[in-house]
């Protein structure tokens, strides 16, 4: 039997080629991989450095506002609500109303309080005038005693005269008995009208002071005012002024621009003084609380330019602001229950602090949001470096 003639001879030269070829083209896989390793290595230094480093995000943060809570400042009934849950209001708008009957009677009985403490202060001040006049009148009765008084001593002196001179004659018998007793008589009368007279000046200037005295305390509540500037005019004014402001808190308006919301009343309700009845939210002064973890923030500065966007609007829709302040302590520190790090089974907990982002408010125009919605912040912190 003959043999047949064997291939291994020239397998074996294609076997060693292929064993050489493999190792070259792994190598040059490996160089290829590594080339690409090394180039996005490079790639995220140079974004690190150039870029990443320049800025810092967080998608912790969401749109906020400093909403206007309306309340009632005087008790009452609602009787209508003029808005309701999403309605847009324009500050001073009307609101609400409240039932203003009870008002009302209490602006009449101020203005009436007025009308007769303004009487009263005239009806003073005429009095004064009257006590001013009779005491110049008093004053014209003491005159009057001290004539009378003069004319009962003239008629004294002249009845001693004749008194004596008719003495001197009952000697002689130049006078009967009777012209000695009518002397007398006269004497005695003269005597009693000077008293009398004494008497009328002492009463009249007795007259007179208590005028005087009636005067002044009539005048001590009128004195340096008149019926505009009297007190007792003034506290009217006062009350009646406080019963208007109250009539008019009865229709409760908007403090802001706004959106209605959490409204709450309703028509027949009773509300206190400082009831919560709704909400006004400014959606045109919205801003961004951004919670940034604490070892983000070195570099964050009041100042510093800011992009956003929303969860609402996707990627597509920039909003640009800027770091206008950065809270006064982390949520932690203010929460309801504050946390108690000391203890023994203490775990550190990385701390978020908010920073507050105003936004262009012609973006918000173009774009608006609401309270609450998500937000990506990116702060550009490259200003600082």
């Amino acid at each position: 039997m003959m043999d047949t003639p064997s291939n291994d001879g020239e397998q074996a030269p294609d076997a060693k080629a292929a064993s050489h070829a493999n190792p070259a083209k792994r190598k040059r896989l490996l160089l290829i991989f590594a080339g690409v390793l090394i180039v996005l290595a490079i790639g995220y230094f140079l974004y690190d450095t150039l870029i990443a480093s320049k800025r810092v995000t967080t998608d912790n943060a969401y749109v906020a506002a400093e909403v206007a809570q309306v309340t009632p400042l005087v008790s009452g009934q609602v009787t209508d609500v003029a808005v309701s849950n999403t309605q847009g209001v324009k500050r001073g708008q009307v609101l609400m109303r409240l039932d203003d009957a009870d008002a009302a009677i209490a602006v009449a009985q101020a203005e009436a309080e007025l009308a007769t403490a303004e009487r009263r202060y005239g009806q003073t001040a005429a009095t004064g005038d009257a006590l001013e006049a009779q005491a110049n009148a008093r004053a014209a009765d003491i005159g009057a005693a001290r004539a009378q008084l003069a004319l009962a001593e003239g008629n004294l002196e002249r009845a001693q005269i004749d008194f004596q001179r008719r003495q001197a004659l009952i000697a002689a018998g130049a006078v009967s008995g009777e012209e000695v007793t009518a002397a007398t008589n006269a004497l005695r009368t003269a005597r009693a009208n000077v008293a009398v007279a004494r008497a009328g000046i002492a009463q009249a200037a007795a007259t007179r002071a208590s005028a005087l005295q009636d005067r002044a305390a009539n005048t001590a509540l009128t004195r340096g005012t008149t019926q505009a500037t009297a007190p007792e005019v003034l506290a009217a004014r006062a009350r009646l002024r406080q019963a208007r402001l109250n009539l008019a808190r009865t229709v409760i308006r908007a403090p802001i621009d706004g959106v209605v919301a959490q409204r709450t009343v309703q028509v027949g309700q009773r509300l206190a003084p400082g009831a919560v009845a709704m909400t006004i939210v400014p959606v045109d002064r919205l801003y961004v609380d951004a919670n940034y973890k604490e070892g983000q923030l070195s570099h964050v500065r009041i100042g510093q330019r800011a992009t956003l966007t929303s969860d609402l609007y996707g990627g597509d829709v920039e909003y640009h602001g800027r770091v206008v302040g950065l809270a006064g302590g982390t949520g932690s520190a203010f929460a309801l229950i504050p946390a108690q790090n000391a203890t023994g089974n203490w775990i550190k907990v990385v701390q978020r602090l908010p920073v507050r982002i105003a936004l262009d408010k012609a973006e918000l125009r173009a774009h608006p949001l609401r309270v609450g919605l998500s937000m990506d912040a990116e702060i550009d912190i490259s200003g600082d470096r």
